[in-house]
């Protein structure tokens, strides 16, 4: 239940947690009851077991300000059987990175999202065929007229690889968005981005803009098309079944974090 470095879209370093525990044998479940012990929302909600603290893989006490989410982190805690599998456990492998990772190095995640921005999924446009296009006019454009009306800046949208010169406008848009998460939303966002390859979609997921489903079908309109056309690939479906789970761990995060 701790961070690995993998590869996001277009060759970017990401974080992805938990990933390399699934290669290590999985330690027996070592307490019998879960329990939140309720607390104020500066100390935090305390995840224990068997009247102990749990603790995140870096030693620090697993405690969080949502009680909803500390009772959802409680919950994967209280389904493991035997053994205990990160891999059930989504919340609370972002729980962890966000308070093991994301929140001694809050500008520099939040600077990599503001990169994924600047190269935006959003903002490159197929010219062909037409019914590709219109396909991501259709799903893309309103998204970015809600950033435009939300932060008053408009990126820039063109058709091919090469890259496309975002305003410095554009720029302060996005960090402003960006500059008020705490370490769950932020971890949440980076998550979000990174599986779309797009700031902006998962941003619109932040702000209630987009369920995750209609992000999510939004980021995939080009594979979908190459489906359509061609045909599943079982291997690339089973891929994408999984980060499906991932993003949808993200944005539990981010919606339990803010009740």
């Amino acid at each position: 239940m701790s961070d690995q470095p993998g590869s996001g879209p277009r060759g970017r370093p990401i974080i992805v947690p938990g990933r390399e525990a699934t290669a290590r044998p999985l330690p027996r479940r070592f307490y019998s009851t879960v329990e939140v012990a309720a607390g104020a929302k500066a100390v935090g909600h305390a995840i224990l077991l068997d009247g102990r603290t749990a603790r995140t893989p870096g030693k620090r006490e697993l405690r969080l300000a949502s009680e909803p989410l500390a009772q959802a982190v409680a919950a994967e805690w209280a389904a493991q059987q035997d053994f205990i599998d990160p891999a059930g456990m989504p919340l609370t492998r972002l729980v962890n990175t966000a308070i093991d990772g994301v929140a001694a190095r809050m500008a520099d995640v939040a600077a990599d999202i503001a990169k994924y921005a600047g190269n935006d999924l959003l903002c490159y446009r197929a010219d062909f065929p037409a019914g590709l296009a219109a396909r991501q006019s259709q799903l893309w454009d309103p998204v970015l007229a809600w950033l435009a009306e939300t932060c008053g800046a408009t990126l820039a949208v063109g058709t091919g690889l090469m890259p496309i010169a975002q305003s410095a406008e554009a720029g302060r848009c996005i960090s402003s968005a960006i500059a008020p998460l705490d370490p769950m939303r932020l971890t949440a966002l980076h998550v979000m981005t990174t599986l779309m390859g797009s700031a902006v979609l998962a941003l619109a997921v932040l702000a209630g803009r987009l369920t995750p489903e209609a992000a999510w079908e939004a980021a995939h309109i080009d594979e979908d098309w190459q489906i359509a056309e061609w045909g599943e690939d079982a291997e690339a479906m089973a891929r994408r079944r999984h980060r499906w789970q991932e993003m949808q761990a993200a944005a539990s995060l981010a919606r339990l974090t803010g009740l």
